[in-house]
């Protein structure tokens, strides 16, 4: 069979990752020719990278979704050459493959016989439409991969369909006009068709999503990019576990660090840690093959040490690196340094004391200001940051929380470091591992932005940060803690910071540069294409999920059941312009949901004119 595929491609930044390399290249098994379409604009690189696997690559303009790319590839395909194949592919960039061979899937396809078009997977009918005003939305093939045949490929039926194909202008257009509208329409025309992992296999109406895991023990090849970056809610409230997700995919021989290096530049980050299962409770314990992995890392341990008195407890907690690591100690004047010199040389530590410029910036300025030599010399594998906390402005207890937080959680014990250098040495991908977030004593929960948001942003842009934020608390190493590459760190060690960058002591507080990239580190490391992983201690992860769960059934016994109906609850309840209408569909989807899901076609066209009003009258 003579098949050709069409793929559209997007990407925010114009940039080709691995898994869509991947993809292509493997797909050439089975496409005599693959013409990329891409949304986004290319650079000599990309268009490189893409022709790894293609044989064409078409820049467009991003206008009409993958709707308009399809159509635009067919016509640069010509009409007459669609005579010429038996199979065309329409595809995108919305999945990861191949999870499981290709194979499995053209198998399974042939083995249904003769067919007009076929799909990897479909919709169920859903009464009524979720993103239109209309009784129902029909069950159709999902448009990520769509195969057609001839006759029907070279048809005028198929002409038409894209000739008198409507501007699609957004993403219900997409789904009006093209994801469920294909299957049903050349259904009644009296074309035939099959769908490889058919609905009634799998317990739910749209399986690709809500038993992808399913789909992929049955040997599916693909799974989709929005299970690990969809709203963390809807997953909680359908039991989804995407962690399992990656472990099939692990085990079947894809590299996982093809999903997570692409989802961590293009997903908000707590979205993505969330979904994937990234938070990690180390072991206490490691193997020899974890040692030996741990010890062919060059390690670089930087510890801003103001408090003097505080030198040999860092010198303790360091000790747990791998023998042989080196230490870049900054502290604040000549007395100091003398001090720390003295502990390290008892303790045999090749150690590198430095009085720095200045105090501005604290240990953040220390670390990107007056150690960004050795930060970006290439020396490294792996840099430790720490410094001497003490949290004198805050309640006491909850001071000795957050250090004792950050020293257990990142530097345990030997064991503990070398279970996660060993991460680093298996994925390069992994950027940076963290504490998880403190919320024992800090109003941090929900709230951690606090007054950092908006000049975060600002500072972002100025550094290319890129990554989406979070909407209320950033993922990010709250105490400035870390562990990381050096290398995903670049788009802060290169941004040229000086002292004055930062302001004097008077100065620091939330809002203040220091704070600002406190929460932005992370973020830095996200939009170089690496991911992060917060790790915890087996004590710690009891304290706190004991916590947690307390804390959310205090608050949770108040409002409905599941957090994804909390949300809008409280929302249409406390937000800051008061939502009569989303107020209105709260209370019927609480008391009386089967009246809820009979009014939803009444509530999405009302909800559409208020949208149209608001525009008319020019309000954002």
């Amino acid at each position: 069979m003579k098949r050709a595929g069409i793929f559209l491609f997007f990407d925010p930044q114009g940039l080709v990752d691995d898994y869509i390399v991947e993809c292509l290249t493997s797909l050439r098994e089975y496409l005599d020719e693959i013409l990329v379409v891409s949304n986004s604009p290319l650079d000599d690189t990309a268009r490189e990278r893409l022709l790894k696997g293609a044989t064409d690559v078409f820049e467009r303009e991003n206008t009409g979704f993958d709707v308009g790319g399809y159509r635009d590839g067919i016509a640069r395909f010509g009409w007459d050459r669609l005579g010429q194949i038996d199979e065309l592919v329409l595809f995108n960039y919305t999945f990861f493959a191949p999870v499981n061979p290709w194979k499995n899937l053209f198998d399974r396809v042939e083995a249904a016989g003769a067919v007009d078009f076929w799909g990897i997977t479909e919709h169920d009918e859903v009464r009524p439409h979720p993103f239109l005003a209309a009784t129902r939305m029909p069950r159709h093939i999902q448009s990520h991969w769509i195969a057609v045949r001839n006759p029907l490929l070279s048809s005028p039926d198929f002409r038409k369909y894209w000739d008198e194909m409507p501007p699609i202008r957004s993403y219900n257009d997409s789904i009006q006009w093209h994801e469920s509208r294909f299957t049903e329409y050349f259904g009644n025309l009296g074309y035939t068709h099959v769908v490889a992992y058919p609905r009634e296999e799998y317990p739910s109406r749209n399986p690709v999503f809500d038993n992808a895991s399913m789909l992929l023990a049955d040997g599916c090849p693909i799974l989709k990019r929005r299970n690990l970056f969809h709203d963390p809610l809807y997953l909680d409230r359908h039991a989804i576990i995407g962690a399992d997700m990656l472990e099939l995919a692990d085990r079947a021989g894809y590299d996982t660090d093809l999903i997570l290096t692409n989802l961590a530049r293009t997903s908000r980050p707590r979205d993505l840690v969330t979904n994937a299962g990234l938070t990690t409770v180390i072991s206490p314990r490691a193997d020899q093959a974890t040692l030996d992995a741990a010890a062919s890392l060059k390690v670089l341990a930087v510890a801003h040490i103001f408090y003097a008195d505080m030198a040999d407890e860092i010198l303790d907690r360091l000790s747990v690196l791998p023998a042989g690591y080196h230490l870049v100690a900054t502290t604040s004047n000549e007395e100091n340094k003398a001090l720390i010199e003295a502990h390290a040389q008892e303790r045999g530590v090749d150690a590198d004391v430095r009085v720095v410029s200045s105090n501005r910036g604290r240990d953040i300025g220390a670390f990107l200001v007056d150690c960004n030599d050795v930060l970006t010399s290439g020396e490294y594998d792996i840099v430790v940051k720490i410094h001497s906390k003490k949290s004198v402005q805050d309640d006491y207890n909850a001071a000795q929380l957050f250090k004792e937080h950050l020293y257990d959680n990142l530097l345990a014990s030997s064991d503990h470091v070398a279970s996660i250098l060993a991460k680093f040495a298996a994925h390069p991908g992994l950027g940076m591992v963290i504490a998880p977030m403190p919320h024992m004593g800090y109003p941090t929960m929900g709230h951690a932005w606090f007054a950092n948001r908006a000049p975060a942003r600002d500072f972002a842009k100025k550094v290319g940060i890129t990554v989406p934020f979070d909407d209320h608390q950033p993922l990010a190493p709250y105490g400035s803690m870390f562990i990381a590459r050096p290398e995903a760190l670049s788009l802060l060690t290169g941004a040229g910071l000086v002292p004055e960058d930062f302001p004097e002591e008077g100065g620091y507080k939330d809002g203040s540069l220091a704070h600002v990239i406190e929460r932005l580190l992370s973020y830095a490391v996200l939009s170089r294409g690496y991911y992060v992983r917060p790790v915890m201690t087996p004590k710690w992860a009891g304290v706190y999920y004991g916590y947690l769960e307390y804390k959310l059934a205090a608050t949770s016994s108040m409002m409905p059941a599941f957090a994804i109906d909390q949300v809008p609850f409280l929302k249409a309840r406390m937000g800051t312009v008061p939502n009569l209408l989303g107020a209105v569909k709260t209370n019927i989807m609480v008391h009386t949901p089967g009246l809820g899901n009979a009014l939803k076609p009444a509530y999405r066209a009302a909800r559409s004119a208020v949208h149209k009003i608001r525009s008319m009258k020019g309000e954002r």
